[in-house]
């Protein structure tokens, strides 16, 4: 292993140590999957792993999420919020995500605490702090630690690092609430969301490796990483993605000839 990735794998592990016993956040992703691994490694027993199970979340993320916490063998929490009950989340304004982690972060802290649990920590890295992210001043008011940040890890390196730990999400794309495919300023429905979820299950079932649907009234943009657009250039596959987007809802599908890019929307 690489000096400098060792150095920061160790400066993880030491901060974890420190902290005894922990409650993690956990989606399933990349970054909150090599946390659990790591932290399961030092902690053992003393690590609980915290679900959230919203329409944000892809149903199919949630249930990877079960899956990849019985394999660890570690005890996992899910817990079923309806963040439509957040107004600022309906509303969807600038600091949506911020209103947003105030809410679900405050329901983990909630369940930490009945577990006697008090450091609870999340996946945020270094990677992170190159987008905009108003939500990580939620996680600084409520005390949130965030030890891939600390350990100076960037998103990169936490592949590398999970492929030398056998960790299987390590190439696995990255992934984010389903309400960033929705322009700033447009309403949050449950509608729109399915419809979202809908249409990137079925990008993913037709081996598109990064995909987003981006929302625009009745219209659905479709990102693709810039090396799959020419799957579009088979009739076959148009059709079937017209058809398919237009059975969801859309009354017209577009392709984003820029390629898939994160926060496209910010």
């Amino acid at each position: 292993m690489d000096k400098i990735l060792n150095d920061k794998l160790n400066v993880l592990t030491n901060n974890l140590k420190k902290m005894e016993k922990v409650a993690i956040a956990y989606s399933g992703g990349v970054d909150s999957n090599f946390l659990l691994k790591v932290a399961k490694d030092v902690l053992g027993e003393n690590v609980m792993a915290i679900t959230i199970s919203a329409m944000m979340h892809s149903s199919r993320e949630i249930e990877e999420s079960v899956n990849y916490a019985i394999e660890y063998g570690v005890n996992h929490v899910l817990c079923n919020i309806d963040n439509l009950d957040l107004q600022e989340f309906i509303e969807n304004g600038p600091l949506r995500c911020y209103h947003c982690k105030k809410f679900v972060f405050s329901k983990i802290k909630e369940i930490a605490s009945e577990h006697n649990i008090k450091y609870i920590l999340d996946g945020t890295n270094l990677s992170d702090l190159d987008d905009y992210r108003p939500g990580l001043k939620a996680l600084e008011e409520l005390n949130i630690i965030s030890p891939l940040k600390n350990a100076k890890l960037s998103k990169e390196e936490i592949r590398i690092l999970s492929k030398e730990l056998n960790v299987a999400t390590y190439k696995k794309p990255s992934f984010s609430c389903l309400a960033t495919r929705i322009p700033v300023g447009d309403k949050i429905t449950k509608e729109k969301l399915r419809m979202i979820e809908e249409g990137e299950n079925f990008l993913q079932d037709n081996n598109f490796s990064q995909y987003r649907v981006r929302v625009h009234d009745n219209i659905a943009r479709i990102e693709v990483d810039k090396n799959e657009i020419c799957k579009f250039y088979d009739d076959d596959m148009i059709n079937k993605v017209n058809l398919k987007f237009k059975e969801i809802g859309f009354k017209y599908v577009t392709l984003d000839l820029n390629g898939y890019k994160m926060g496209s929307m910010n």
